[in-house]
């Protein structure tokens, strides 16, 4: 039995069963990971290729010991790279340049969104008795997402890892994210966005203030159910102006479950009595509600959600405001799973806010690990395009759990791919 302790063995005794570890980063070399059996000629000469003398191998893991080199033949000249392994090497080496800067740029988006979050927690922990605090954090989170947003040339809109977080917190950045998107899609000065983005992120508060039974709307309410409901938003604008909140912000939250044709509350009153920023809100409030509600079970995906919206509820919003969310999500929003015209299974991770129609989508290839697949970016395929949407229960299960599709669909905003940063544009 071949020893279980690592050892070294020079690259010109490399053989096919060595199980191998390359002491590189893995930027540094063309495989898909740093440890592995070799199986075939082709690895072992890219192995020698790389400038090593000698790697650690594992025997444990190897079908046989090392080919120990004929001492007395002279090792053979390792010829010049062909122009085919030239081009092949840099092939890869943009492969990896791409897959790092996927990698980074989600990071990134994961990174404040996290941070966001832990805001938004601080916020409600300091509203009962440090109001003034509260508004000065909930003021520096949505100035910097404003100034974030206006500091790109186009946004968009990003598919994130599934939160381990709370709903409530979860529910609040999206809102606030989807607002923001789409109030600068509207164009929206930035006084009005910074107001629509601290009502989104503080639509909810006054739910605090009402029994657990009754925080969120579900089927089985009763009419004091839904009279107990509805006294949350008089409660958050409460809430709002401790805080000292602007006029517009104060409006924009005591709205946001107005709907066009009167059939919202508190008022019910038409569109042509809501803030642009009420629509706004009341509009990406209901959105995420389908995607994301209490009851996990009943969440539509965000295609279904967007359809219904558009087929069924759309004398709720008002049409400008509904005419320019469903440009800015594309038919098929991030979170999306699909079928492109080329038969292949694939999930919407990222939607451009300002060319939707042709997103970047997670294809299930089962040639490749999911961590280390590159998005295809429709903008640049001419032959390939979306067919249909699917719910996850009709795809095969191979392309299911490659996919994995969120239980819950949580978004953030990137810049562009492609896009320029206006302060670099004068450079």
């Amino acid at each position: 039995m071949l020893d279980s302790t690592h050892q070294t063995v020079p690259v010109a005794d490399l053989r096919v069963g060595l199980y191998v570890h390359l002491d590189l980063g893995w930027m540094d070399h063309p495989f898909p990971f740093g440890s592995f059996k070799i199986s075939s000629q082709q690895q072992i000469d890219t192995i020698r290729g790389l400038g090593l003398s000698a790697l650690r191998w594992d025997p444990a893991k190897s079908d046989a010991p090392p080919q120990p080199t004929v001492a007395a033949a002279a090792a053979p000249a390792r010829p010049a790279p062909s122009p085919a392994e030239e081009t092949a090497r840099e092939q890869q080496r943009q492969w990896q340049a791409a897959l790092a800067a996927q990698r980074q740029a989600l990071q990134q988006c994961e990174r404040r969104y996290a941070e966001g979050a832990r805001a938004y927690k601080a916020i409600l922990d300091q509203l009962p008795q440090q109001p003034e605090a509260a508004r000065t954090r909930s003021v520096e989170l949505i100035g910097g997402m404003v100034q974030a947003l206006l500091g790109h040339e186009e946004s968009a809109i990003r598919l994130l890892s599934e939160n381990p977080g709370d709903r409530n917190t979860l529910h609040a950045m999206n809102v606030t994210v989807l607002s923001l998107l789409l109030g600068q899609a509207m164009g929206l000065a930035g006084d009005s966005l910074e107001a629509l983005g601290q009502a989104a992120l503080l639509h909810d508060v006054g739910k605090a203030e009402l029994p657990d039974r009754v925080r969120h709307r579900d089927d089985g309410f009763t009419a004091a159910h839904h009279k107990l409901y509805q006294e949350h938003v008089a409660h958050g604008v409460a809430q709002a102006k401790r805080m000292g909140l602007s006029p517009l912000a104060l409006l924009t939250l005591s709205q946001h479950h107005e709907l066009a044709d009167g059939s919202g509350f508190p008022t019910g009153c038409l569109a042509d009595k809501q803030a642009p920023t009420s629509r706004i809100l009341a509009l990406i409030n209901r959105y995420d509600g389908l995607c994301n509600p209490p009851n996990p079970l009943k969440a539509l995906t965000p295609h279904e959600a967007l359809s219904l919206l558009f087929a069924t509820q759309k004398t709720r919003f008002e049409s400008t405001t509904l005419s320019a969310f469903i440009r800015m999500m594309g038919v098929y929003p991030p979170g999306s799973l699909v079928q492109l015209t080329d038969g292949r299974y694939a999930l919407v991770a990222a939607v451009n806010s300002s060319r939707p129609l042709k997103p970047r989508v997670l294809v299930h290839d089962r040639g490749v690990t999911r961590d280390e697949a590159l998005l295809l970016d429709l903008q640049q395929q001419s032959q390939v395009g979306i067919q249909r949407s699917l719910r996850a229960d009709q795809l095969p299960r191979q392309a299911l759990e490659y996919l994995s599709p969120r239980q819950r669909v949580c978004y953030y905003f990137e810049r562009a791919p492609g896009a320029t940063d206006p302060t670099e544009a004068g450079a």
